[in-house]
């Protein structure tokens, strides 16, 4: 009896990991997929890589990384904390928070700020080429008081 239930068990183990790996081979568009999303600006979350959109748009104007905090949404969707006003929280918020390495490309000329983490798109936000300038000066000064320990101290 015993051997029964240990032969179904894993028999129903190994077909839902069949299907997780299924799935999880199938959920990320092929690079080229991603390309096209990209050129049609069809900017899909979770869907893109930073090598598609370089490869799709070139290297962005303005590139910043640093370790970030993310609002997560309850859909899930996360918005950086450096794009939410000091002390307040977005709109819809319940408790969620994720950190990470927050990968930031700046396109002044096609209007378009776009966050990765775990090099996939999570967050996009349009804004006016003068904004997009201004968050790049305000990334330059901040990273004018980086210590040498702080880019060690990074995983």
């Amino acid at each position: 009896m015993i051997n029964t239930i240990s032969i179904k068990v894993i028999r129903w183990l190994s077909g839902v990991l069949i299907l997780v790996v299924i799935v999880g081979c199938t959920s990320m568009p092929t690079l080229e997929q991603q390309e096209q999303l990209v050129q049609a600006n069809n900017l899909v979350l979770d869907q893109i890589t930073t090598r598609a959109v370089v490869n799709a748009w070139g290297k962005p104007l303005f590139y910043h990384s640093e370790f970030s905090h993310f609002f997560v949404m309850p859909d899930f969707s996360v918005i950086p904390r450096s794009r939410v006003a000091t002390g307040e929280a977005p709109k819809g918020w319940k408790a969620g928070v994720h950190a990470g390495e927050g990968v930031y490309f700046a396109y002044p000329d096609r209007g378009w700020l776009l966050v990765f983490l775990d090099d996939r798109l999570v967050y996009r936000e349009e804004l006016k080429a003068e904004e997009l300038h201004a968050l790049a000066k305000s990334w330059a000064y901040e990273d004018r008081f980086k210590t040498r320990l702080d880019e060690i101290s990074r995983p």
